[in-house]
């Protein structure tokens, strides 16, 4: 199945080849940055266990709300359709006291689909099935039942969770491209990612952008060149974006 939303990074054209990477025998499945979730998405389960973190803590609070109350947000989004006004009254009323987590969760969701290029901040021309999106709720809440939702710091998920048994899908801020997400990521954040995977006892596949500095961060590792059409590209200009799978088996 596909996410019920886009995402800053998202890996919706890149999903299967990193699947593809994934080791054969594995029984906990722990995504680090889950974002749009593309690669939990695309499988009906991939572990006995699976965990989905992610530090932005209304995007988690989108998830939980999916999981346990779809029929209520699909209630609260009864009203929701595309307009650049009722877009940026979302945005204004983000910080509002006093909402509940089904309300916020509303708002967050029509931002990110309103938005251009999930990008949280400007309107996006185009049209949309609102409709259609909402009613895939149901099924995204079947697909979250068991999977565990954590909004923790990457650092502390890793040590919770690590075990022989363990792959960890880490997709984080790409390197000199981190002012682009919503969180907060600094350049020493990819040296304390690194110091974290080099410890784990269990495995783990980690997508960047092609850059000396990431081969170099993880060298020794398992490295694998892949490219992908860039997530904004037009008809007038096809650009391919350049990644790196990296692995420690």
């Amino acid at each position: 199945m596909n996410s019920f939303i886009s995402w800053i990074g998202g890996k919706k054209l890149l999903k299967k080849k990193i699947i593809e990477q994934f080791p054969e025998a594995f029984d906990r499945y722990i995504e680090v940055f889950g974002g749009a979730g593309w690669i939990l998405f695309d499988k009906e389960r991939h572990a006995l266990m699976e965990v989905f973190n992610d530090v932005n803590k209304d995007l988690i609070n989108l998830y939980r709300c999916v999981k346990y109350h779809p029929e209520a947000l699909q209630k609260e989004l009864e009203w929701a359709f595309v307009s650049r006004e009722q877009f940026f009254d979302y945005i204004s009323q983000a910080a509002v006291r006093g909402m509940t987590d089904i309300q916020r969760a509303a708002r967050f969701f029509c931002v990110i689909k309103l938005s251009f290029g999930s990008d949280l901040r400007s309107f996006g021309v185009r049209p949309r099935d609102m409709q259609r999106t909402i009613d895939y709720l149901q099924e995204v809440s079947k697909r979250l039942n068991k999977v565990v939702i954590e909004c923790v710091d990457f650092g502390r998920l890793i040590k919770t969770y690590d075990r022989e048994s363990a792959l960890f899908y880490c997709d984080p801020p790409y390197y000199e491209a981190e002012k682009y997400y919503p969180d907060r990521f600094q350049p020493e954040d990819h040296i304390r990612l690194r110091e974290s995977l080099s410890q784990i006892k269990g495995k783990f596949i980690l997508s960047y952008n092609d850059c000396p500095e990431i081969r170099e961060l993880y060298a020794g590792y398992n490295i694998t060149a892949v490219e992908r059409q860039d997530n904004l590209v037009t008809k007038t200009n096809p650009r391919r974006y350049k990644e790196v799978i990296i692995k420690n088996y």
